[in-house]
């Protein structure tokens, strides 16, 4: 459920042990929308394997079960280190909540990704505007460090990546960290907003 944090600019006060996993970016404000009013926000997606659904504060125990099995990989996606270092159940509930809100919200979309049965969370995807030039959102997933070289973290990616294409109303998605390498998306200026 933490894809970013550590030492980039936090958006998510989470990240830095406030509220979230997400570089600061992400929290970019804009004259316009996120995504627009009558935008039907897909509420779920559901594979073979798994199930992405809006992340809540029902989800505490099982996705700090995730995070905190899985801090040694988490560590390795974003640049910088902090996250998930110190990280209490109490915290994550107060993160959680900050993403639930801000789904409600439409300023960003958190999603859990969980199994079928909805027994184990495996990751999370993130979702987010970006104030970055030549790009209308940013977004960071990860997988639970067991579930890594399977199917289900292999597939992830590229299924997320298909769904922002087909059910989003972005043009141009960012996935920092993984299509473009950190010193690349640090390099790329923000849009005059």
């Amino acid at each position: 459920m933490w894809l970013c944090r550590a030492s980039r600019p936090i958006v998510y006060v989470l990240l830095l042990g406030a509220a979230s996993h997400l570089p600061e970016t992400a929290s970019a404000q804009s004259s316009r929308p996120f995504v627009d009013p009558d935008f039907a926000v897909p509420q779920r997606l559901e594979t073979a394997e798994f199930r992405l659904r809006m992340l809540t504060i029902n989800d505490v125990v099982k996705d700090y079960d995730a995070v905190v099995s899985s801090a040694e990989q988490l560590e390795t996606i974003s640049p910088g280190p902090g996250w998930p270092d110190g990280l209490t159940l109490e915290q994550n509930l107060i993160d959680l909540g900050w993403h639930q809100k801000e789904f409600q919200l439409r300023s960003s979309f958190a999603y859990t990704v969980v199994t079928l049965d909805e027994s184990k969370v495996i990751g999370c995807v993130y979702i987010n505007p970006t104030a970055k030039l030549g790009y209308d959102a940013e977004v960071y997933l990860w997988a639970r460090e067991s579930t890594l070289g399977s199917s289900a973290d292999t597939s992830l990616f590229e299924i997320v990546e298909d769904w922002l294409a087909e059910e989003w109303p972005f043009e141009n998605v960012a996935f920092p960290g993984r299509e473009i390498d950190w010193e690349s998306w640090d390099s790329i200026p923000d849009a005059k907003r």
